[in-house]
């Protein structure tokens, strides 16, 4: 099952008559500011991990 540029073009016509442009932005600006979330989360969570690593290090002296 190989999918070529043409039956791509085809599925993405039927999804903008389907949805609607207005509704497909909307739909991707959502998804962009969950990866960025996502990835803020990740970033804050590897922080506290060197902080906690810092702060454990500092006790043992």
């Amino acid at each position: 099952m190989d999918f070529g540029i043409g039956e791509l073009l085809v599925v993405l016509v039927i999804v903008l008559l389907l949805f609607g442009v207005g509704r497909i932005s909307g739909v991707a600006r959502e998804l962009g500011r969950s990866i960025r979330s996502f990835r803020e989360g990740l970033e804050g969570n590897d922080q506290e991990t060197t902080q906690s690593n810092n702060d454990s290090d500092q006790t043992d002296l």
